[in-house]
């Protein structure tokens, strides 16, 4: 079986615009020659895909469910020959992100527009939540994770680090006191991240400590633990890049440098794992790998 790409655009369009005629002439084609290749069309796939009468056109039981599959071919068309053209201003289409709200904000937000001024063809929507986004049933084309990827089918591209500390206040530090060992912990305000009450961290031999914290504020917002760890409230555990502004201007103060919080955490660039990469997905990993390599607080430099 043989079916011409011009036919089923054709197809298309009269699906859209609901008469042959309208649609042939976006073509060149005259309303008689449009209907001859219509014809032939459903003569090719073997049922009738149009209700024809003299004042409209419908689509047929059928001729709905072939229309999804010709705009799928037709878009995987368009995304092949703009996967081999290597000019920026050639890539077309939608590009449905997901990523954390945190990091959303302060890492990809912050550049959207030099990305479409970069492909202006690219329709970008990015969905930011705190929550783990099932990015094959919710149809987004990838997403940014932060930390240990579950095991998954999803395919995975590492885009920067994602190094942990922990952090007090000045306030709290004169308050309560610096912790100097583990044991120390156990005596301090420790500001829970979804109520996660061990935290792991490695010394400079690799051995791994689990150490139970005891505090009176924990949240499912990265944000609102930042908050009230510069408040005075106690201490944190934060990715580098969330408090990089804090480090800098003192309002939060490393603890216990000499361990690592465990496990080391990455910055993910994931897409589903039937499809290969769009230009769209290429073209925003590209970008913001490249981003990412300019920060500090993403690089393992903190």
């Amino acid at each position: 079986m043989s079916i011409d790409l011009k036919s089923l655009e054709l197809f298309v369009r009269v699906a859209a615009l609901g008469a042959i005629g309208k649609a042939g002439a976006e073509f060149g084609l005259s309303a008689t020659a449009a209907t001859q290749r219509l014809q032939a069309l459903e003569t090719t796939v073997g049922t009738q895909l149009l209700h024809r009468t003299t004042r409209a056109v419908s689509l047929s039981t059928d001729g709905e469910i072939f229309l999804a599959h010709a705009k799928r071919i037709l878009g995987n068309v368009e995304e092949a020959l703009a996967d081999i053209q290597p000019d920026a201003q050639d890539i077309k289409g939608d590009l449905r992100v997901a990523c954390s709200a945190s990091f959303g904000r302060l890492h990809i937000a912050p550049h959207v527009t030099e990305f479409l001024e970069h492909h202006p063809g690219v329709t970008l929507q990015l969905a930011m939540s705190d929550s783990v986004v099932d990015i094959v049933e919710q149809g987004f084309d990838m997403a940014i994770r932060i930390g240990e990827l579950a095991p998954s089918t999803l395919k995975a591209r590492k885009l920067a680090e994602s190094p942990r500390l922990l952090v007090a206040s000045p306030k709290y530090l004169q308050r309560h006191g610096v912790p100097m060992t583990l044991a120390d912990l156990k005596h301090h305000n420790c500001l829970a991240r979804e109520d996660m009450r061990t935290w792991s961290l490695a010394s400079t031999d690799g051995a791994l400590h689990d150490v139970k914290i005891n505090g009176n504020f924990s949240s499912t917002s990265a944000e609102a633990i930042t908050e009230a760890a510069c408040s005075g409230l106690g201490v944190a555990r934060k990715c580098a890049w969330e408090i990089a502004g804090q480090l800098t201007d003192g309002s939060l103060i490393p603890v216990l440098e000499q361990y690592t919080v465990s496990p080391y955490w990455k910055v993910f660039a994931v897409r589903p794992p039937s499809r290969l990469p769009s230009a769209r997905v290429r073209a925003f990993t590209d970008f913001f790998e490249a981003k990412f390599k300019t920060v500090p607080a993403l690089c393992d430099q903190a």
